[in-house]
């Protein structure tokens, strides 16, 4: 990604400053704005402010428990359905899947950063949906399963 091509503002919940820190420098280095938030109501209140083109949490918890809360994030900042949000698990899916909870909200366990790079260029449309750069592309996401979470 070009780092002139975006202003665009992606909130990083995570409860670890180490973490924090380093998604945070990962995300500036590709041309984001970057908000950053240490809990639920950190969150809300920065979402809030900062009017966010995605939400990472990545949160201590399981994973249904924090897709609840990514979702009330969302909800209670009242950004709008159209924010995707990701949620970073390691538990309840397998390293390197990615899982359409539904509402605009993904799970993923990437397996390395370039990984997590390319499911925000995917939601924030600055890349093309795999079906449509060919037959390569097309291949790599046949491997990613889709399920649905209540």
């Amino acid at each position: 990604m070009n780092k002139e091509d975006t202003s665009l503002i992606i909130l990083v919940v995570e409860d670890v400053h180490e973490s924090r820190d380093g998604i945070e420098k990962l995300l500036k280095a590709d041309g984001y704005r970057v908000a950053v938030a240490r809990d639920e109501l950190d969150a809300i209140e920065s979402a809030q402010r900062k009017r966010p083109d995605l939400i990472l949490v990545s949160l201590a918890g399981l994973a249904r428990e924090v897709v609840l809360t990514a979702r009330r994030i969302r909800d209670r900042a009242e950004v709008g359905e159209d924010v995707p949000v990701v949620v970073f698990c390691i538990e309840g899916i397998g390293e390197g899947e990615e899982v359409d909870a539904g509402e605009n909200v993904y799970l993923t366990h990437p397996d390395n950063f370039n990984q997590l790079r390319r499911l925000f260029g995917r939601l924030l449309h600055q890349l093309p949906k795999p079906e449509q750069v060919g037959v390569v592309q097309a291949a790599l996401a046949s491997e990613k399963r889709i399920y649905d979470i209540e």
